[in-house]
């Protein structure tokens, strides 16, 4: 049985953590983000033809704001599409991919006269979305309806599981969790602890984040989706 950690928002740590657990592990929650919904966000959804998704995050806030469930959705990934379609939206695709993706589904399935494209965001963006669709000549509306807080502290477990290295491997999401855990780790003067740790990494660029630490290993997911990464996890944890 290996010891994982999961340093997701709580709101999105549950399917990992239950998979984690069916087979056979530990999951050790450290959420490294607090997802805020902006008290004063408002929306405008007149004349909007879709709503591009770039998190399940970004959905969420948007579904607290409205009822309305007929705009189609197009989402970066499974997951945001599954979540989408859970709050129920009823046209939903997935990019399979990231931004890059995204926007290349937005210019095969949609067309730039036909509306304004609503993106419910973050106050920090982790990709430019109106910088790939604007040049094309889609009218992009971008509303900041939540923001990602990063920790400002390990919870009191996880602090002594890193300190006396209890575990065995660490996931990671997204570049800003992955930050936090750097500033994290220098904070508490614990930099060391990552030598017994192999991170398993949702993109390049979150692994990238992970660079100055003296890690096990470093993996990859070979698509920035849960299902890519529980089969780099599968593998190694095996």
């Amino acid at each position: 049985m290996a010891r994982v950690l999961v340093t997701r928002p709580l709101e999105d740590a549950a399917p990992l953590a239950a998979w984690l657990e069916a087979a056979g592990h530990e999951a050790v929650l450290a959420p490294l983000l607090e997802i805020r919904p902006l008290a004063d966000a408002t929306i405008d959804l007149a004349g909007v033809q879709a709503v591009l998704v770039t998190s399940a995050n970004g959905i969420r806030a948007l579904a607290a704001l409205t009822d309305r469930r007929d705009l189609p959705v197009l989402a970066v990934g499974a997951g945001s599409a599954a979540e989408a379609t859970g709050l129920g939206f009823g046209a939903v695709e997935s990019a399979g991919g990231d931004v890059s993706a995204l926007a290349a589904l937005v210019q095969q399935r949609l067309d730039p006269t036909a509306g304004a494209l609503f993106h419910p965001a973050a106050s920090v963006r982790a990709g430019d979305l109106a910088a790939l669709l604007e040049p094309r000549g889609f009218q992009m509306r971008r509303q900041v309806l939540y923001e990602a807080v990063q920790a400002t502290r390990f919870p009191e477990v996880v602090l002594e599981d890193l300190r006396t290295k209890r575990l065995d491997a660490a996931t990671f999401f997204s570049p800003r969790t992955a930050q936090s855990f750097v500033r994290l780790t220098e904070l508490y003067r614990i930099e060391d602890c990552c030598r017994a740790l192999t991170a398993y990494c949702l993109s390049p660029a979150v692994a990238a984040a992970l660079r100055g630490l003296g890690w096990a290993g470093v993996v990859t997911a070979a698509q920035p989706d849960l299902p890519a990464l529980q089969q780099v996890l599968a593998a190694g944890l095996a």
